[in-house]
């Protein structure tokens, strides 16, 4: 069992993943749910191969509302 801090309304972090998701399927090219689970695969990259494929060198001004670097 575990908490996290609350972020706001699950309106808000739903409104986020749907973007992200309908983002992902213009990339993959698929219109629908249906497609996208028979079309696309998922791939697990390494920890350090996640930290390389973000931003880096860049000095962060202001925190994007949807992204933070683990």
């Amino acid at each position: 069992e575990g908490q996290v801090p609350y972020k706001g309304s699950a309106s808000a972090v739903v409104h986020q993943l749907v973007g992200g998701l309908r983002a992902a399927m213009g990339y993959t090219g698929n219109r629908t749910i249906a497609e996208m689970r028979k079309n696309c695969r998922f791939v697990q990259i390494t920890g350090a191969g996640l930290k390389e494929s973000h931003v880096h060198d860049v000095q962060i001004t202001r925190e994007s509302p949807n992204y933070r670097v683990m």
